[in-house]
């Protein structure tokens, strides 16, 4: 085989085989592919796009680039959870601890934050002594004993991935959906889950700014999982406003414990809760043989304007319910494991567990937060509109709760906290969000970029979706 032909085939809208791909990967993985062919590639499948087999078969071959994680050794169904990346996006800390309250086996890897989101291994570690990096025997134990952990990435898992997608992040072919999709399944693949709940978002703060592309990204990355053999599902939520009120690291996990107390933010509890339903629902054998591949459920769950001054989400009505009876099921024993404590029991445990210090997780004032802090004010009379969620979680990375580079040296008690949300009425001079950070300088150009992300207008906004849709 020559790169150069299968570079011609794709330019002029061919199809590759299995055969193809599978040369094409071992190859490149081996370094017998120069990195311009490869780009030539890249940019041939942004303009040319890809078939469903071939994407799958691209997706099983960067699995199998490197290590295959086997969690046959673990009891029960493994599901894992994956996030799209957003801001103030905890779900992890709340949907896992849930689902396994429930009986689901989670044995999670998960990334660090880079640029505008945040990573949940990084917000883990804001709890003293929590350990991500542990060895196999230990963290098969502690899923087994607690049923939860979670580690950071490491080994040689997806090698293929890494590579290809340096070179996406300099070619200009990181928005290309059959890439997005492969590069997401293949590190799911290759972490050994039974089942798999995608959390795809949407909106200013999210990698897919609208909901007909996320959508097509959700139907892409379901069907691949499908094919592989996987119980599979995606959620397409809203990511058009951070998700609760806090924004970096021991923020949010001070946030998702409160949740798990029973006191978070309404958005916060419903798609937490949806996507511990979910992966519950797949725990039991959802996923597996109800409907096809892509099939959409419409969900409820809308912004509103409660009476407390939070917004409000209302629940799916009868006639929205998606999965049928084990669906709602799974739903009532998650809201079950969240009112009587069970969740937050499983996360002190697991936090235990991993090293870190319990006590942060019964008592979650005692996470350090940053010692200066600034209130942002809203500079005139209306109704919070439209946010720049993107440019929210770039003011978080200002504060020192992000990275710009993989080796930036994270502050966990900085970030930002909103006292405003969409749709909610202000006045001039009124806080509307609080930023924290270990050095004064800090307080300033952040907030400055905070209020430029922030918009007050006179009418009150529509309501904007909290879940989209559910694609199974």
């Amino acid at each position: 085989m020559r790169m150069y032909d299968m570079i011609e085939k794709k330019k002029r809208g061919g199809v590759l085989s299995r055969e193809e791909i599978a040369w094409m990967i071992r190859s490149f993985v081996q370094g017998e592919i120069p990195d311009y062919q490869m780009s030539a590639m890249l940019m041939a499948i942004y303009f040319q796009g890809m078939e469903d087999g071939e994407i799958t078969d691209l997706t099983l071959e960067m699995a199998h680039s490197g290590d295959m994680v086997d969690l046959s050794p673990i009891k029960g169904v493994k599901v894992d959870k994956h996030s799209t990346g957003g801001v103030g996006d905890k779900t992890t800390l709340i949907a896992g601890p849930l689902a396994a309250a429930c009986g689901v086996k989670v044995a999670k890897m998960s990334g660090r934050g880079l640029g505008h989101t945040g990573g949940t291994v990084d917000k883990l570690e804001s709890i003293p002594g929590f350990r991500t990096e542990i060895g196999r025997e230990e963290f098969f134990r502690i899923v087994e004993e607690h049923g939860i952990a979670v580690i950071g990435q490491s080994g040689n898992l997806v090698p293929a991935d890494k590579k290809l997608y340096a070179l996406r992040d300099v070619t200009a072919t990181v928005d290309s959906i059959p890439l997005i999709a492969s590069s997401i399944m293949s590190k799911k693949l290759a972490a050994g889950s039974d089942g798999i709940v995608l959390d795809v978002k949407t909106g200013s703060g999210a990698f897919m700014k609208d909901p007909a592309s996320s959508r097509a990204l959700a139907e892409k990355m379901v069907a691949i999982g499908r094919q592989a053999g996987k119980r599979c599902c995606a959620l397409i939520t809203n990511m058009d406003v951070p998700l609760g009120h806090a924004v970096g690291n021991a923020l949010e996990m001070r946030e998702a414990i409160e949740t798990l107390m029973g006191r978070g933010p309404a958005d916060l509890v419903r798609v937490s809760t949806e996507l511990a339903a979910l992966m519950v629902w797949l725990g039991d054998g959802g996923g597996r043989s109800e409907g096809n591949a892509g099939q959409r459920d419409a969900l409820g769950g809308r912004f509103v304007q409660g009476e407390d001054g939070r917004k409000a989400c209302g629940s799916p009505s009868a006639g929205q319910t998606a999965g049928g009876a084990g669906l709602d099921r799974a739903r009532e024993r998650v809201m079950e494991a969240l009112s009587n404590g069970a969740g937050l029991k499983v996360l002190a445990d697991m936090a235990e567990a991993q090293g870190g210090d319990p006590r942060c997780v019964w008592e979650p004032d005692r996470l350090a937060i940053g010692r200066e802090r600034l209130e942002v004010k809203a500079p005139s009379d209306g109704f919070m509109g439209h946010m720049d969620t993107e440019a929210v979680g770039i003011a978080s990375v200002l504060l020192g709760a992000g990275r710009s580079r993989k080796e930036d040296a994270l502050d966990y008690g900085a970030g930002i906290v909103l006292k405003k949300k969409y749709g909610e009425a202000v006045q001039a001079g009124e806080t509307i969000a609080v930023l924290y950070a270990s050095e004064k300088e800090r307080l300033a150009p952040a907030a400055e970029k905070f209020l430029s992300a922030c918009t007050v207008q006179r009418e009150k906004p529509k309501e904007e979706p909290l879940i989209y849709e559910l694609v199974r």
